[in-house]
């Protein structure tokens, strides 16, 4: 427990110093712990230490967690690629989801929220690099994505997520980060009805300080809190 607890509060006020150092209020920063191929007994530990937020990849491996841990006792994200035919199952068990890139997956997710009687709350990813190993769709397709999102009456759109390449030296994420930003604003300043663009969803265990800096709304950590992967 220990490890953990240490851990989640060492990364909690890195956050929350970092906001404040550039002059944001430190509660607009929310902190997802992301516990992807963690153990249900290990993320028990990150929520008792205060952990309130969490974010998984796979949706199998989800849902038999949130099955024993209970879908009210954090608030669930989830962050990775999510297919079609498992959109039932990301807007029974998860307050957001992160990572819509098409009208084909908006549709279905529309589709399986009206069933539930849900509004769900998602963000559009954006493929802010253009790497050919990772999803989400093009910066400049985004607005003509929020438009269409826009139509469905069981989806909010309110916000943008990306995940820029690694780099040993966080600044080098930034360029990523501030182009994410401005798509956000291009958006909010198209006042699309329906769409509010309140979040970005950006930064990770090794540049969330520098996504901060840039607009971050939501870092997703998963190592510095849980460790390496198993």
């Amino acid at each position: 427990m220990g490890r953990i607890a240490d851990n989640f509060k060492s990364v909690q006020h890195e956050v929350r110093q970092t906001a404040t150092a550039c002059g944001r209020d430190p509660e607009s920063v929310t902190l997802i712990g992301v516990s992807k191929r963690k153990s249900v007994g290990t993320i028990t530990q990150g929520i008792e230490a205060g952990a309130d937020n969490l974010g998984e990849n796979y949706i199998q491996e989800a849902v038999e967690k949130i099955d024993i841990i209970g879908r009210d006792r954090v608030c669930w994200h989830f962050i990775g690629h999510l297919q079609s035919n498992k959109a039932k199952f990301a807007v029974k068990y998860f307050d957001y989801i992160h990572t819509v890139d098409s009208v084909k997956l908006a549709r279905e997710i529309d589709k399986q929220a009206q069933k539930i009687d849900k509004i769900q709350t998602i963000f559009m990813e954006v493929n802010i690099a253009l790497e050919s190993t990772k999803t989400g769709l093009r910066a400049k397709e985004a607005l003509d994505l929020a438009k269409e999102i826009s139509r469905f009456d069981h989806l909010s759109l309110r916000g943008l997520m990306c995940m820029p390449p690694f780099f040993d030296d966080p600044e080098e994420a930034r360029g990523y980060f501030r182009q994410l930003a401005g798509i956000k604003k291009e958006i909010r300043e198209a006042q699309i009805p329906g769409v509010s663009m309140d979040h970005l969803s950006m930064g990770m265990s090794n540049d969330f300080k520098v996504a901060i800096e840039e607009g971050s709304t939501m870092v997703r950590v998963g190592t510095a809190i849980f460790g390496s992967r198993n």
